[in-house]
């Protein structure tokens, strides 16, 4: 079956075109939650078949479930762009044997996940997701959650090691080499985004959770310097880890950033969720639609875990949203003025 089309947008520096909605993996590596073989395969496929060519993953995600499973299902496909990041190094771990929680996710894979940011470690890392992968490339790599927030009293070693320890250098030389087509950095970090910046040149970041409905910060402090420098933006995590999708009258737990949302966030999510209901808007379409209308997205990467969710998804991303409610959210200070938003209905 021939994949419907879905829009495309250029990672100009890199010479790539990333779909407008991604497939996030991370639910694929069982974060939080347990899925079955075929469920993830199912959802890969799903993706697929219904024109989403951009795939996300990582080591991190299930101690290499994810990256498992993203290669058992794209090893007999074509047309796709796919990412992975580096920065962790998956070390064996005998005393490992069921799927209880491990820093977020319900994976039995037998390892235990150690930061590593140097060239070597970078370098063995990229090597490593290639083979748990079983493909012969991959298009882009992220340096993946460096940054004060992540590390703490660590951050320095960590951001010396890829700096001066040569794990920038390391994605050069793969970038240079062909291996790559382009690399970036994978976090939830503004500040991280900008201080990597002032040691590379980078093609891409995937910057999650932090430009959304929500907050809007990125709008000033980084996108005018991406925009400078020629660097393409995904975001991750539309929904800032599923409040924005669910909203906060269901019954469903509430998750922002990972935790139980504060009093504030949940009060904010009300409100734009009675504003999208005045005007008959999921407010999950407002927040997978919003990102897109910035010049320098490219792409819009939840996370899905079944393919009944990238069906979803994607009615989502074609939901006409009448001009009139952004209006009405910036007048009542919802979001910021100066932010572009999605203009008229959808015609996707």
């Amino acid at each position: 079956m021939k994949p419907l089309a879905l829009p495309t947008r250029e990672i100009k520096r890199a010479g790539l075109r990333l779909s407008e909605i991604g497939l996030g993996t991370a639910p694929l590596g069982n974060l939080f939650e347990p899925i079955a073989d075929e469920a993830a395969r199912a959802t890969l496929e799903a993706a697929l078949d219904q024109g989403i060519t951009y795939i996300d993953t990582a080591p991190y995600y299930g101690f290499g479930l994810s990256e498992r499973r993203v290669g058992e299902a794209l090893r007999e496909r074509d047309g796709f762009t796919i990412s992975t990041k580096v920065g962790r190094l998956l070390l064996p771990d005998r005393s490992i044997h069921t799927d209880q929680v491990r820093h977020g996710f319900r994976s039995a894979m037998p390892f235990e996940p150690r930061f590593d940011y140097s060239h070597d470690g970078v370098l063995r890392s990229f090597e490593e997701s290639l083979e748990r992968l079983g493909l012969s490339r991959v298009d882009i790599v992220y340096v993946h959650d460096i940054g004060a927030v992540t590390h703490g009293a660590d951050d320095a070693r960590c951001f010396e090691a890829l700096t001066r320890g040569g794990g920038l250098r390391a994605l050069e030389r793969l970038r240079s080499s062909g291996a790559i087509r382009g690399f970036g950095v994978g976090v939830n970090e503004i500040e991280a985004c900008l201080r990597v910046m002032d040691h590379a040149q980078l093609d891409v970041i995937l910057l999650a959770g932090r430009y959304t409905l929500l907050e809007q910060r990125a709008h000033q402090l980084l996108f005018p310097r991406c925009e400078r420098a020629g660097t393409a933006i995904v975001i991750g995590g539309p929904y800032n880890s599923g409040i924005l999708a669910s909203g906060v009258k269901s019954r469903a737990a509430l998750r922002y950033d990972y935790h139980r949302p504060p009093a504030d966030v949940i009060e904010r999510v009300r409100q734009l969720e009675c504003l999208c209901d005045e005007y008959r808007v999921p407010l999950a379409a407002a927040a997978l639609q919003f990102p897109l209308a910035q010049p320098v997205v490219v792409s819009v990467v939840p996370g899905l875990d079944c393919a009944d969710r990238v069906t979803e998804t994607l009615a989502l991303y074609r939901t006409p949203i009448p001009a009139a409610l952004w209006d009405a959210m910036r007048a009542r200070g919802l979001l910021d003025e100066s932010v572009p938003v999605p203009r008229g209905s959808s015609s996707r």
